[in-house]
């Protein structure tokens, strides 16, 4: 789960976020560690960050950077079929005075992100859902102190090669051929009729009304 650092590549930038104010034991050590490995030239930048333990999910929030960042965490877990949830975890939350449900954000108390140049490369922790492994930060640290960078569970080309299986041409109804008009699939031998969701899970269109229909009503609530 390593690469040996190559000097002639891309720039290596850690950005360590910390749940603040808790710069205590562990997470103290770990930023020690984080700091030799800059100083050791183990990573050529070292930034780090504080954010809040726990944010809301709205449009309102002051603290948009952190929800940009989760976004972003989100879509790289993504691409390479692994999760950042846990330790990114979204909660309600009912006041008992005005009766207002809000939706939280909860952040870990340290969460690392490497960059090689411009391009996001891991974060760190995260999961393995099939496995139920996880990469901790621990261990992403450990791995820049040796001199080389954690490689992250999963991959993106797996994730393709998932998205494209999902997606072959058999009716999750019949078994039968589909046929792609522009991105709705239909069956010539039942009549099945859908889409594709974020997924690669098919989806018929029976089931799209019914979910807007929920969501409808859960957003009047």
């Amino acid at each position: 789960m390593t690469e040996t650092k190559d000097t002639d590549s891309a720039a290596l930038t850690a950005v360590c976020h910390v749940r603040a104010p808790l710069l205590l034991e562990p997470v103290d050590r770990q930023i020690e560690t984080l700091q030799a490995c800059e100083s050791e030239g183990a990573i050529d930048d070292l930034l780090l960050r504080s954010w809040p333990k726990e944010v809301a999910l709205s449009e309102e929030s002051p603290h948009q950077e952190v929800l940009a960042n989760y976004e972003r965490f989100v879509r790289w877990a993504d691409e390479r079929g692994v999760t950042v949830c846990p330790p990114f975890r979204e909660r309600s939350t009912t006041s008992q005075v005005t009766g207002t449900t809000r939706e939280l954000l909860v952040t870990p108390l340290v969460c690392l992100e490497l960059y090689a140049g411009d391009e996001l490369v891991g974060v760190f922790p995260h999961s393995d859902e099939g496995t139920e492994e996880t990469y901790t930060t621990d261990e992403a640290i450990a791995t820049l102190r040796t001199g080389e960078i954690p490689t992250p569970f999963g991959s993106v080309d797996e994730t393709v090669e998932g998205l494209e299986s999902a997606t072959s041409s058999t009716c999750p109804d019949c078994g039968g051929s589909l046929i792609d008009g522009q991105g709705l699939f239909t069956c010539g031998d039942c009549g099945w009729a859908g889409t594709v969701t974020e997924t690669g899970r098919y989806e018929s269109q029976a089931e799209r009304p019914e979910q807007n229909r929920e969501e409808s009503i859960a957003e009047s609530r």
